[in-house]
């Protein structure tokens, strides 16, 4: 049987990048992990992160042998990519705030940057805005609410755009906001709450994020092969892995599934 790919976040935020790569490959089996013992990582310190998930990926990479691991989590790649990839003799692939599409598609020359608190101060960001976004104005605002409203979306809970709104307001109440058609979302979660932003919004705004562009990564890293056996049958069912039992793993049953994450377990 062919080895899967692990998909790892500190949450459900990861799902945003998983259905894309079972839409592209579906042939692919999947573990998915989810650190919800280290949750939320978005208002954890950089030596937190740059530790905490080296070692936790290590471990999940020796239990489940994946042929690639794909970092579906914008704060623990733009602080501990390099440091995973010195660690594990596996193919990493990280998620970047998807700074070149927004600024590729901005006619305004003004577009925001919503993520967790940690990944908006990274310097990270300041080189994607300076190679890719040098003519625009670069608004970024970071938001632990919209990782809460998301968690609980998918665990089934009303989630309105009166609830989200604030957090726009974050990017759009800035000096110049009123002029930003563009929204990158750095953050895995927001995806999940795109149709809740785009109802709140008071102007024109387009929402762009990675996981498409993860998914072609993933797919090209594979090789020809894995869309040649993704295009061969029904989409194999996955597995879900958390690193700590709670009610809200239970509540999350419904939309793993949706997801093709058939069975749940505990690291």
């Amino acid at each position: 049987m062919t080895a899967p790919i692990l998909v790892f976040d500190s949450g459900v935020g990861g799902l945003s990048v998983l259905g894309p790569i079972r839409s592209l490959l579906p042939g692919l089996g999947i573990v998915y992990a989810a650190d919800n013992a280290g949750f939320p990582y978005g208002t954890r310190s950089e030596a937190e992160i740059a530790a905490r998930v080296p070692a936790l990926l290590g471990r999940l990479v020796e239990r489940f042998r994946p042929q690639l691991v794909v970092i579906a989590c914008n704060t623990a790649s733009t602080i501990a990519l390099s440091h995973v990839r010195a660690a594990l003799d596996v193919a990493v692939v990280g998620t970047v705030p998807a700074v070149k599409p927004a600024a590729e598609r901005s006619l305004s020359r003004v577009i925001g940057v919503l993520g967790t608190a940690a990944t908006v101060r990274q310097a990270y960001v300041d080189r994607l805005s300076a190679e890719f976004a040098g003519d625009c104005l670069v608004l970024r605002h970071g938001s632990a609410r919209l990782v809460t409203l998301a968690e609980a979306k998918l665990a089934g809970e009303t989630v309105t755009a009166e609830d989200v709104a604030p957090e726009l307001r974050g990017l759009t109440d800035q000096p110049g906001g009123d002029r930003m058609d563009m929204v990158a979302l750095a953050c895995t979660h927001f995806p999940l709450l795109q149709d809740e932003l785009a109802a709140a919004a008071t102007q024109p705004l387009a929402f762009v994020d990675g996981g498409a562009g993860i998914a072609r990564r993933v797919a090209h890293l594979l090789g020809p092969d894995a869309g040649q056996r993704a295009g061969q049958g029904v989409p194999l069912p996955g597995r879900a892995v958390f690193t700590r039992a709670d009610a809200h793993v239970d509540a999350l049953a419904r939309a793993l599934q949706g997801f093709g994450l058939d069975s749940t377990e505990i690291l």
